[in-house]
C-alpha cells in the first residue's frame, strides 16, 4: 500500500542552517509548547520529539506539516522534558558516562508512563485553540523515543482520541505492541533501526499501515540528528515529510 497520496504536497525549500520556526511558544497544560500552523486548520497533530528536544530540525519539521498539504493542520510540540531534554553529545554513547547519563534519561524523564499521563491534559487544552469547539482529529507523530509513546498511546484499550498515528526512526520497537494498535499507522525506520522487528512489527499491525525503510539515512534524520547540509540527507528528509503528510491526509 502506497503512503503518499495524490494530493499535492508543496513543502518549501528545507533550510540546513539558521532555520527561524514560523510558530510561537504557548503553555499548554503547564508545558511549554511548540504551537504551529493556521488558527483556522480544524485538524490538529501532536508531535513527540525525540529526546533532545526542541531542535530546528524537529521544528522545521512540524513547520512543513502544518502548511505542505492540501489540509492543513495546527502542530504542537510539548515540551515534556520541561527544559532539561538529553544532551545530544551523548549519542550515540561513546563513553560508559554517556551510556550512564543516557540510561539515567530513559529511567527517569524519559520513562513512557510519564509522559503519557501528561497528553490527555494536553489535547484538552489545544483544543482550545481549534476554530470549532474542538479539532475535527487528531493525529500522533513520534520521533525516536517519541514513536514509542506515539504507539502506546494508540493502544486499543485506551485509544479515544487520535484517528492516525506515525514513527519516524522509531526507538524501544516491540512489535508486540503493534498488536495493541487501534488506528492506522506508518513506521519510517532508517538503516540504524533492527530490520527484524521492524517487519515484525509491520506484520503485527492490524489497522491500515505503511512501513518503509529509508536505508541510507541514520537513525534520527528526520529529527534533531538530520544534517541539512548534506543533499542526499536533505531530500530525504523531505520525502519523509511527504510520506508522513501523505499518509495522514489518507487516514486522519
Amino acid at each position: 500500500m502506497s503512503g503518499v497520496s495524490k494530493a499535492c504536497c508543496s513543502i518549501p525549500p528545507i533550510q540546513a542552517k539558521d532555520y527561524q520556526a514560523k510558530g510561537e511558544y504557548k503553555t499548554i497544560n503547564g508545558l511549554k509548547t511548540y504551537v504551529t500552523g493556521p488558527e483556522t486548520a480544524t485538524k490538529a497533530i501532536l508531535v513527540i520529539y525525540d529526546i533532545f528536544g526542541f531542535f530546528p530540525q524537529t521544528l522545521q519539521g512540524a513547520d512543513i506539516l502544518s502548511t505542505s498539504s492540501s489540509q492543513k493542520y495546527r502542530v504542537f510540540i510539548p515540551d515534556f522534558f520541561e527544559g532539561s531534554p538529553a544532551d545530544i553529545t551523548w549519542f550515540p554513547p561513546q563513553t560508559d558516562d554517556h551510556k550512564s547519563k543516557l540510561g539515567n534519561f530513559f529511567n527517569t524523564k524519559a520513562a513512557p508512563p510519564q509522559t503519557l499521563s501528561k497528553i490527555p491534559g494536553v489535547v484538552t487544552e489545544a483544543n482550545n485553540l481549534a476554530p470549532g469547539p474542538r479539532f475535527d482529529s487528531w493525529s500522533i507523530l513520534g520521533f525516536c523515543w517519541g514513536g514509542k509513546i506515539a504507539t502506546l498511546v494508540s493502544n486499543e484499550s485506551s485509544n479515544k482520541t487520535f484517528s492516525a498515528a506515525v514513527q519516524c526512526h522509531p526507538a524501544m520497537l516491540d512489535p508486540e505492541d503493534a498488536k495493541e494498535v487501534n488506528v492506522p499507522m506508518a513506521v519510517l525506520a532508517s538503516k540504524d533501526e533492527n530490520a527484524d522487528d521492524v517487519s515484525k512489527f509491520g506484520a503485527n499491525l492490524r489497522k491500515e499501515h505503511y512501513v518503509e525503510t529509508f536505508p541510507d539515512q541514520i537513525h534520527g534524520w528526520m529529527a534533531a540528528r538530520s544534517d541539512l547540509a548534506d543533499e542526499r540527507v536533505r531530500g530525504e528528509y523531505e520525502r519523509g515529510y511527504k510520506t508522513v503528510l501523505g499518509f495522514l491526509e489518507k487516514h486522519a
